[in-house]
This record gives C-alpha cells, structure tokens and sequence, in this order.
C-alpha cells in the first residue's frame, strides 16, 4: 500500500512541478509496474516496464499503419501478446496491452501522434517513477534488519 501511495504522490507532484494536466496515464503506468509482494519486486518491475515497452511500441506501430480502428486495436493487442510470448514476458503482458490501448485510444479532436508520442512518453515516465519506488522501497538501505534481531542459534 505504502508503495502505491508514493508512486501516486510522486506522479502529482512532478506533474504540480511541471504544470502536466494529462498525468493519468503515467499514474496508471506507474501503478501497473508496482507490484504489492516485496519477494521479487525488482525483477518483476523490469520485467513490467519491458513489456509496457512492448505495448507502447505496438500502439505507435498501429499508428504508422493506420488510425485507430477496432482492426488496428485489436491488431496492436495482437501484436503485444505475441512479442511478449516471444520475450517470455507472460506474466507482465497485462501491463503491456494497457499500454497499448492508452498508446492507440484518443480523444476525438486530438491529434494523433500528438497524442501517442505524449502517452509513450507518460508510460514511459511512469515506468520509471515506478521503478524508482521500487528501488526505494526495496534497497538495501531500507531494508536492514532490525538490530538485537540477528540469527542466534541455540
């Protein structure tokens, strides 16, 4: 919980600090890095920001074909599932077709790659604010163990 709560304080802030109002997307980037175990956390963050990678670059490859459709979502779906089957990044694939979809949906009126490129770069940012939080939560400088609790054999 503590880790979800300061990856969503630290989106707002730096969105506050650079005056960014379309931080929803490196808010649920960031979200979808964390991972609530402390077991592997690291590895499976790295693992999440692969394959939101992944996805970014599907959404943006879609793009390139044509303008969002339900063939060319679906396609880029498509594409993010296979590459990360390829990757072995199966159990980070959730993460990567959200980012395909936030990469390929816009908002009517808006233009396209303004747009996109703007949600890769939040994914992005996201990916990275999440692993900072990892890396804080989980360092060695956080998690020392409690003194007068070493291993004592009797």
């Amino acid at each position: 919980m503590a880790k979800c709560v300061a990856g969503a304080l630290l989106v707002f802030f730096i969105a506050y600090l650079i005056n960014y109002h379309d931080y929803i997307w490196c808010l649920i980037s960031v979200m979808l890095v964390l991972s609530p175990d402390g077991t592997d956390a690291v590895s499976l963050a790295m693992s999440r920001i692969k394959a939101n990678l992944v996805g970014a670059g599907a959404g943006l490859l879609m793009l390139v074909v044509h303008p969002p459709t339900v063939v060319m979502v679906s396609g880029g779906i498509a594409i993010t599932v296979a590459v990360c089957t390829l990757l072995k990044l199966e159990p980070s694939t959730r993460s990567a077709l959200a980012a395909t979809i936030i990469v390929t949906l816009h908002e009517a009126g808006r233009h396209i790659w303004d747009t996109a490129l703007e949600r890769v770069l939040s994914v992005l940012a996201g990916c990275l604010l999440g692993l900072l939080v990892t890396f804080i939560f989980h360092s060695r400088f956080t998690n020392r163990p409690a003194e007068g609790h070493a291993h004592q054999e009797a």
